[in-house]
């Protein structure tokens, strides 16, 4: 239980505010639209991307370590966030 709350919480927080609601949210605005269909088609999507990722996961862990993933993933985060940080900068905040 410990596991899944950690990846539940982890995953929803990533989710919160990035392209993919925003794209459920255009889409949910639309009068003429059901938000059930709405709300199904984007659950279906993102079941599906995380199927993939969690198909690609296990094709990496058998031929990268866990530790050299986490490392990666850890700097990936760390670039990410100064390249964002530095633009913001050069735009004066």
């Amino acid at each position: 239980m410990k596991i899944f709350l950690t990846i539940f919480v982890t995953v929803f927080l990533a989710e919160l505010g990035d392209k993919t609601q925003l794209a459920t949210m255009l889409f949910a605005s639309d009068a003429k639209v059901s938000k059930w269909t709405v709300f199904f088609a984007a659950s279906a999507a993102l079941v599906l991307a995380a199927g993939i990722g969690v198909v690609a996961g296990e094709m990496l862990g058998k031929v990268v370590s866990e530790k050299t993933l986490s490392l990666l993933a850890g700097v990936g985060f760390v670039l990410i966030g100064a390249f964002l940080l530095w633009g913001a900068l050069k735009q004066g905040i």
